[in-house]
Formats: structure tokens, sequence, C-alpha cells
């Protein structure tokens, strides 16, 4: 008996896992079906999200979800059949039923409780929203299939594929009722791999023909998880006006995958395309059977087309289900073992980092040879391994917009959010940290940003605001910006706050750039007064607060009455860097290379020609530098020749000065202890290959730390 309790056990887990992926493209399909209320394909994700969901739940013990999501289904099978239309109040109800349906399976695990009069209210409504004569026929006609045992070819979790052919003919009044065939089609093609061929032999000379009939059928090859029922529901409209064959011609599981497929001439005679005895008659001639039949007369060329294309079309299938047996498609991995394989390769790396200088050190040829091909595994691994860890920032977007629907409702504003660069790959750590600032950033340019409607078309606005979200890559980083069409920021009303609360002072010369970094300050607010959303201070200094965290800079544009940009510049990963090793005395530092413009040496002479201040004539270009060696207190006599760092922090370039420049360093960041995770300047510590810890240095956070901290050198830095 345990063994059936751990695979019921793992399948309720993996149910969990299914559900919340169906629940958030059940938030974004109906977010879509808001703006387009007779998208048929959407309408048909809503319902394929509810009844998988209903489906699994049932198998795996999660009996209320399938009762309640049973109801909701009902609704959209309505719509489906066009009983129903897709009204606000009904894609209101089951929003928040997809939000009761999420809360019961976290009730399963006990991180909730479930409120049952929701659950009643929700349905009650839906119900009072379906009634009706024909909507009690679809309601019953669900329940009763429904209570039908999944027949086999019936697959919802899409792991049972079937092949149908199958041949439409519609009645050649078909236009008249103003119906398109072509629509029918396409939604088969939404089903599974498809293909469609034509036949046009019914078609009569062109003196004869009569535009207003259909004169064209086809014959359809469908490779699909879903039942013969399905197929047939499609044409349920037209189904008095074609004729329409639906037979299955290759099943998963059913067939011998080693043997061929059926021969032309077997196809062609199971279509009923051609007679068994004229097919016989004719074999003993040379040609092959296409032309034979067609030089005959006895088929037309688009049959024989046809059945070529259902012989490629199950050749292809097949091949494809065999690779899907040989190795999954995709598995699912727990997150806590992809980062244990991310620590290890961390590992590697530095193990690797040890072998290559100690191989260096000896000088032997074959303990090279071995130490560089060890270096090519270990970067080939550790490109493998992030790899795994990436994924599109597009799963982060979707659930903003339901933030920005209710939210926009809740202060009477027209706001519509959108999106690009959804495809844009970001580490999963990354992107599980990013949601918290993205939230803030959105509900502070819905409140404070976008104004009503009356007020918008006051300014001559266009009623709806717009919030749009957009990624994408910059070199070693992610650019994630969040603009709106709003107020803008006030420049005056904001260094005036900040003189109020005693956060610069009231003679002050700030740049533009200085005065928007106020809003980042804590407790820092120019809300009028206190709502449910803004007003305490609290949320853009959490921004702030947690893009520092991910080694990432928070940058404001803004133009009043025409709105904000906030830019958000992120590391691609938080787990290996490319970094540069640098030298002081003895101390081993890291600078992320990402940051990094070029090096150039500075000698006596050059500190001499600028009178010790802290700028060095770069190509024309004064460039201001700090010296890190004054910074960390090194105390060891100084090179004849040191080397200057050139980074760009903040679109300004900075120097650094350093002993020697070592060179490149593939970088395992860990991080550091309790004690030191303050210090400020310094991100992490790695290990080097003689095992010695060398700083990776923050260098925004070390710049502002100069600002600070050392006045003189901040006025030459210029920040």
């Amino acid at each position: 008996m345990s063994g059936e309790d751990d695979g019921l056990d793992a399948g309720r887990e993996a149910f969990k896992e299914e559900a919340a992926e169906l629940l958030t493209e059940l938030e974004t399909s109906l977010l879509e079906l808001e703006e387009h209320p007779t998208d048929e394909d959407l309408i048909g994700r809503v319902f394929r999200a509810m009844h998988t969901v209903k489906g699994s739940g049932a198998m795996f013990g999660f009996d209320d979800i399938a009762e309640f999501t049973h109801e909701v289904e009902t609704a959209f099978d309505m719509v489906r059949m066009g009983k129903l239309a897709v009204t606000k109040e009904l894609t209101n109800l089951t929003l928040r039923a997809r939000d009761q349906i999420r809360t019961m399976i976290e009730a399963s695990e006990g991180k909730a409780t479930v409120d049952h009069s929701v659950s009643k209210s929700i349905i009650g409504s839906l119900q009072l929203l379906t009634k009706g004569g024909s909507a009690k026929a679809a309601v019953q006609e669900v329940e009763e299939v429904s209570a039908k045992k999944p027949s086999k070819t019936a697959s919802a979790d899409g792991s049972h594929s079937i092949t149908y052919r199958i041949r439409f003919k519609p009645a050649s009044d078909l236009f008249i009722t103003g119906t398109n065939p072509i629509l029918l089609l396409n939604e088969l093609r939404q089903m599974g791999s498809c293909m469609v061929i034509a036949q046009t032999d019914a078609i009569t000379r062109l003196e004869e023909f009569n535009p207003e009939t259909c004169a064209t059928y086809w014959d359809i090859i469908l490779t699909t998880t879903h039942s013969a029922n399905a197929i047939k529901d499609v044409f349920i409209f037209v189904d008095d006006m074609c004729e329409l064959h639906v037979e299955v011609v290759d099943e998963e599981g059913e067939y011998d995958e080693d043997e061929g497929y059926m021969k032309l001439g077997e196809i062609l005679a199971a279509r009923g395309d051609v007679k068994v005895d004229e097919l016989k008659k004719l074999l003993g001639k040379q040609k092959k059977v296409g032309e034979i039949l067609v030089d005959a007369g006895i088929v037309d060329s688009g049959h024989i087309e046809s059945a070529l294309a259902e012989q490629q079309h199950i050749k292809e299938v097949r091949e494809q289900r065999q690779k899907t047996a040989d190795g999954a498609a995709s598995i699912r991995v727990p997150s806590e073992r992809l980062d244990k394989l991310v620590d290890l390769v961390g590992e590697l790396v530095t193990v690797q980092a040890r072998l290559s200088q100690t191989a260096a050190i000896n000088g032997e040829v074959l303990l090279t040879s071995i130490a560089e091909e060890v270096e090519r595994l270990t970067w080939e691994l550790r490109d493998g391994t992030m790899s795994i860890r990436m994924l599109p920032i597009g799963t982060t977007f979707s659930k903003f917009k339901r933030l920005v629907r209710d939210l926009s409702n809740d202060l009477g504003k027209e706001i519509q959010m959108t999106t690009d660069g959804a495809e844009t790959e970001l580490d999963k750590t990354v992107i599980e940290k990013l949601n918290d600032p993205l939230v803030h950033i959105i509900r502070n340019s819905i409140d404070h940003g976008v104004e009503r409607p009356d007020v918008r078309e006051a300014a001559g606005k266009p009623r709806m605001g717009t919030v749009h979200l957009s990624a994408g890559h910059s070199g070693a980083n992610v650019l994630i910006k969040i603009e709106d069409d709003g107020a803008g920021l006030d420049k005056e009303r904001i260094l005036k706050k900040a003189i109020d609360n005693g956060l610069v002072a009231p003679d002050a010369e700030l740049s533009e750039k200085e005065i928007f970094g106020m809003i980042f300050a804590p407790g820092f607010s120019t809300a009028a007064k206190v709502t449910n959303v803004s007003g305490r201070g609290v949320g853009m200094d959490v921004v702030k607060k947690n893009i520092d965290a991910l080694r990432g800079i928070v940058e404001v544009k803004s133009k009043k009455g025409a709105g904000t940009t906030i830019t958000l510049r992120l590391p691609l990963t938080l787990a290996i860097i490319d970094g540069l090793l640098v030298k002081i005395a003895d101390e081993v530092f890291v600078i992320p290379l990402a940051v990094v413009e070029e090096c150039v040496e500075l000698s006596k002479k050059d500190i001499e020609r600028t009178h010790g201040r802290h700028v060095s004539n770069v190509r024309g270009v004064l460039i201001p530098y700090i010296r890190l060696r004054e910074h960390f207190l090194i105390d060891a006599e100084e090179p004849e020749m040191e080397q200057i760092v050139i980074t760009e922090v903040e679109d300004k370039k900075v120097g650094f000065v350093v002993d020697y420049v070592i060179g490149e360093h593939q970088t395992v960041i860990k991080t550091l202890g309790r004690v030191f995770k303050d210090i400020e300047g310094v991100s992490g510590a790695t290990i080097l290959g003689d095992g010695t810890v060398a700083l990776i240095m923050d260098i925004p956070s070390l710049v502002r730390s100069v600002a600070r901290h050392e006045p003189t050198v901040a006025d030459t830095v210029g920040v």
C-alpha cells in the first residue's frame, strides 16, 4: 500500500505544479479575452484550462476543486457554443473563481484557509448569469459528458496522441448560410499537427461556374490528443449541411511503429476513392500506382496528393513519437536540485582554476594539455547549466496585467498594460527577486503617474492611459523599462518635500537626476493623503534596496505632463560572472567585466601633471579616478607604474587605480558572512586557483560610498 500512497502523493504534487501553470495561463487568456471577447481561440484556451484542472483534480482526489471548476467550465462551454456572450461580469467572476481555485490548492498544503461562502457566491452568480432554457440544456449536457468515464482516445493531459483522417465535404449551398469553411479548418489546425488538402475535382468549367456554390471539399490529416467527438464538435453548426467522415488511422500504442504505413493504393481504397477490384486490375502495370490511377481516370490527382500527404504525415508523427519515447522532451526538476547543480558547477570552476594554475607552474606538457581540456569542458558545463536556469521574463509580465486591471478599476482609472520583449531570458533567481520591485513601481505608475480619464481629456490626452513593460538584453545585463504616459514627476514638488524632510539642504543645487533619485529615499512620499495603495512612503525605497541586492541599477527619467520611465539594469545571473582580476600590494580584487571599458597606465609624471588631482587625461578626455589603495587603507609601497581600470557607472566613466591588472577570470560568487554582508563596495567573494580569497567589488556602490565618505574625492569624481 505504501507504494500506491507514494504514487498518489507524487501525482498530487504533479497536479499542483500543473495547476499553477494552468491558472497562470487562465488568467492571461481571460485578460486577453476581455479585450477580444469574440476570439474563439481564447475562448477555447479558457475552456481547456478549466477542463484540465477539473479532470486532473478529480483524478488525484481534489474533488472540491473539480466540482467548483465544473461550474465555471459549464459557463464557458455555453460561450463556446455561442449561447452566452463574454461580458465584463463573466470575466470578473471567472477571475474570482481562478483565485478561489488557487486558494483551494494552497489550503491543501496548509498555507491558506478556504472560505466556502465565497465559492457558493461565485457559483450562484455564475448560475444566475447562465440561467435560461438553452443554458439549462447546456449545463445538463456538460454534466452528462463529465459523468462519463473518459475514453482512451480523449486524453486531456496530452499524453496520448491519435491521428485522424477527416473528409469534410460541405453542401453546395454552404456559402448562402454565411458559413466560412476556412474558419472551421483553422479551428482544426489549433487542435494539433494538421495537414489540409483541398479537393477541386467537383469544380465546373468557368462558363458553368456559380460563385455562390461551394464546389470544394477537404481531406484533413490531424494528429491530436482530442477525441473524435471533439473534432465533430467543430462542425456542429454545419452538421446538417455537410458530409463528415472522421476515422482513426494511427494511434499511439495501438499500431506497430516498426511496420510501414499503408501503401498508396490501400489508402485510396480505405477512403473509398477507388474500388479494390479496379486497383487489383491495374497493379500489374509497371508505372507507379498514382500515375496509373490518374491515367486511367479512376481518381483525380488531388486524391493522390491527399493520400501521399497522409503517408508522409504518419511517417513524421511516428518518427517524432519515437524520439519522444527514446528521451522525454522535457522533465520537471525541483528547483533545489537545480540550485545544487549550479553550486557544484561553481565548485568545479574553482577546482579547474587551481588545476590550470598548477599546470602553468609545473610546466608539464601533458598536465597542461589535460588542464586545457578540463577548462574547455568546464566552460561548456557552466554555460549549459546557466542556460537551464534561464527563464523568459514573460512569466513575470503576465502577472502584472491582472494587477493593472484590478488596481485601475479600484482607482476609477482607465489603464491598459502593454508588453514587449517577454521572450527575454533571465536567471530564475533574479526573476523571483524582481517581483516585489516591479509590483511597487507599477502601483506607483497607476496611482501617481496615470491621471483620471477626465483629467487626461482636459489635457488633450486619450482617456485610456498606458503602462508599458519591456525587457531586452544589453551586453551582460538585462534592461527592464516601466513606462507610463501619465503626468510625469514634478521636480519642484519633489525637491520641496525633500527639503521639508531634511533630506537635502535648502540651498543645495541638485541635478534633475539627483532630484528624481529622492523618490527612493526611505519614508519619502508626495501623496497628499494615505490610501490603501500608497502615501506612507514605503515602496520605492524597497525597490532601490532590492535592486541593489541584485547588483542592479535603477534610473529614472521623466517629463512633466508626458510620463515617466524607470529603467532597471540587472545582471543576467547571480551565480557566476566574468571578472577582471586586479592586485594592490598582496591583495587581489575582482571587478565585474561587464562594467569595464578599458585599462590604461598611470605614471608618476601623469600624477604630477594633474597636480595631485584624481583625474587622468585619456585621449583628450578627463576621467576621474578613485585610488583603491587609499580607499581600502592598504599600506604598502606604490609601484612606479600603476594601472587605471576605467568603468562606466550610471552613464559616467570612473577609473579605479590598482597596482597590476592580472587578467580575466571566471568568478564564482560566494556570499559573505553576516559580519561582512553590509560592507559598502563589496558584493561577495571568490576563491582563486591558489586557494586565496578575492573580494568582488560592487562598482556602483563603491562610487556612492566614496561620494558620501570622501567629499574631496567625490568632487573630483563628480558624483
